[in-house]
């Protein structure tokens, strides 16, 4: 049985001051994803990598692979038009077994440690399907500038990844999500509307997907004082 871990990377950052994709921005000389592809190539339940991305980065990838030895790094394939679709690519392009593990992250979820990522890929192989979250800690409403209502925190998550699923259940679910035409933020809604249970592994604070600004600004303050 292998594991396989998916980096779909087909995002364009429209949300930071920059002409490249958030992902490919230095910090302290080094890109983003090249931060995320090492926690992965450290860890040793990991044994291969395939990255989705843009063509025209395609070189670039191929660069950061050799320049920070990413040699679990098998395949760099084309992304498509959303994230579903760049990891249905990534899945299609890999001979893997039914029962080998999957585990989808995002590229710009650079503080993903170790110990996280090894207990959801070992709780994978008892459960089947796993997601990293971390339980509201906020008071959580819903309206549209207006409040509606309020959520009951107690009982609800933010999602993170890596979200990862056994080859074979989770090939299903995205074939279903295209046959009824569904496109989902993230695997987890694929499983869930495929009728499969997930399992929750807590996550954390520090592994936030750098969106904005604001968010790289943090990763940048978190990486200089871990350079000191």
């Amino acid at each position: 049985m292998n594991t396989y871990a998916i980096i779909p990377s087909g995002g364009v950052g429209k949300r930071i001051n920059s002409s490249l994709p958030k992902q490919y921005v230095k910090i302290n000389g080094k890109e983003l994803i090249a931060y995320t592809l090492e926690i992965f190539q450290k860890c040793n339940l990991v044994d291969r990598i395939i990255i989705a991305t843009q063509p025209k980065y395609i070189s670039l990838l191929e660069e950061i692979k050799t320049k920070y030895k990413i040699s679990k790094l098998i395949k760099i394939v084309e992304g498509g038009n959303e994230r579903q679709d760049s990891v249905f690519n990534a899945l299609n392009s890999i001979d893997a077994e039914s029962n080998d593990i999957i585990a989808i992250h995002d590229a710009a979820r650079p503080l993903l440690s170790i110990n996280i990522l090894e207990t959801a890929l070992l709780s994978a192989k008892k459960f089947d399907n796993i997601v990293v979250a971390t339980k509201a800690t906020d008071t959580l409403v819903s309206g549209n500038e207006l409040v509606e209502s309020y959520l009951d925190r107690s009982s609800t998550y933010h999602i993170q990844t890596p979200q990862i699923s056994r080859y074979k259940i989770l090939m299903a679910a995205m074939n279903l999500a295209y046959e009824n035409n569904f496109i989902g933020t993230d695997e987890s809604i694929l499983l869930h509307r495929a009728s499969n249970k997930i399992k929750i592994v807590d996550g954390s604070s520090l592994n936030f997907k750098i969106t904005t600004q604001s968010d790289l600004d943090l990763f940048k303050i978190i990486s200089d004082i871990e350079t000191i």
